[in-house]
C-alpha cells in the first residue's frame, strides 16, 4: 500500500481504516530492517557491536523523558497531560518500577559495560546525538499532537523487542540473561503508548493534508532511527569511527582532552 497521501485538487481524506493502515504500511523502514539490526538478530554481531548499540541507544533512552516532558509543556489538554505523563513514569521509574533507565543500565551491565561508562556518554556518536537532538528539538517546537504522532514508531516496537527475546540468548550466551528486563518491560507498555498516540492521530487528521503532515512526521521518526545505525555502523562494523583518518582518539567525546 502507498504510504502517501494523494494531493490532487480533487483528493480525498482517507477513511480512518485506510489512514491506520498507511501509518502501519511505514513499517517497511522501521530499524528492525537495518542491516546492523539484522546482523544482532541473526547471531552475527561482535560483542563489541552489541556493546556500541546498547551504549549509543541509552542517549535515546535518557532523553526520551525530556521529549515527553517537552510534549506536555506544550499540551494545554489536562486529560491528555494525565495520561501521557505515564510514559516518563515508564522511563524514570516510580514506586516499586524502578523504570525503563535503570532496566537499560542492567543490560549494559550484562553485556560488559559499566554504569559509569553509560552515564558518561563517553561512546556516543556524533551522528547519533545529532539524530536524537534532532528529535527532541522537534518534540519541543511542534504541536503536541504532532509531537504524539512522532511516537508512532511504537507500532512497530514490540515486534523488535520479542525478537531480541527470542534471539539473543540463542546467539549470545556470553551475556547475561537479567539484562533483557528491558525488552520484556517494554512489550506491554509500547502497546499502551500507542493506542493513545493512533488516538491523537485519527482524531486530529481528517483532511489530506493533515493525514500527509503525519505519514511525513512518522518518517522523520523512521529517518532517525535509521540514522542512529547508520552512524553505528560506521563505526562498529566498518572501523570508520568519527575523525577516523586524522587521530584514533575519541575527540568528539566532549569530556576528552
Amino acid at each position: 500500500m502507498s504510504t502517501t497521501v494523494e494531493e490532487a485538487p480533487d483528493a480525498v481524506a482517507l477513511s480512518p481504516e485506510a489512514f491506520r493502515a498507511a501509518l502501519l504500511a511505514k513499517g517497511d523502514y522501521y530499524h528492525i530492517h537495518h542491516p546492523y539490526q539484522i546482523d544482532m538478530s541473526e547471531g552475527r554481531a561482535t560483542p563489541e557491536q552489541i556493546r556500541g548499540w546498547v551504549a549509543n541507544r541509552f542517549y535515546y533512552q535518557v532523553m526520551i523523558p525530556q521529549k515527553d516532558a517537552a510534549l506536555l509543556a506544550n499540551c494545554p489538554d489536562a486529560d491528555t497531560r494525565r495520561r501521557w505523563i505515564q510514559r516518563i513514569l515508564d522511563h524514570d521509574g516510580r514506586g516499586e518500577d524502578s523504570g525503563g533507565i535503570e532496566a537499560w543500565l542492567a543490560l549494559g551491565e550484562a553485556v560488559g559495560l559499566t554504569r559509569k561508562e553509560l552515564w558518561s556518554q563517553e561512546y556516543v556518536l556524533p551522528g547519533v546525538r545529532f539524530a536524537v537532538d534532532a528529535y527532541v528539538n522537534f518534540v519541543r517546537h511542534a504541536s503536541w499532537q504532532e509531537g504524539a504522532i512522532s511516537s508512532l514508531t511504537e507500532l512497530f516496537a514490540p515486534l523488535a523487542h520479542q525478537s531480541r527475546l527470542d534471539t539473543w540468548p540463542g546467539h549470545y550466551p556470553w551475556i547475561d540473561p537479567a539484562g533483557y528486563g528491558y525488552f520484556r518491560k517494554r512489550l506491554k507498555e509500547a502497546r499502551r503508548d500507542v493506542e493513545h498516540g493512533l488516538e491523537v492521530a485519527l482524531a486530529v487528521c481528517t483532511t489530506v493534508e493533515t493525514q500527509q503532515r503525519a505519514l511525513d512526521i512518522l518518517q522523520f521518526k523512521l529517518d532517525v532511527l535509521w540514522s542512529m545505525l547508520d552512524a553505528m555502523t560506521l563505526a562498529y562494523q566498518l572501523d570508520r569511527p568519527p575523525y577516523h583518518s586524522v587521530t584514533d582518539r575519541r575527540v568528539y567525546h566532549r569530556g576528552l582532552a
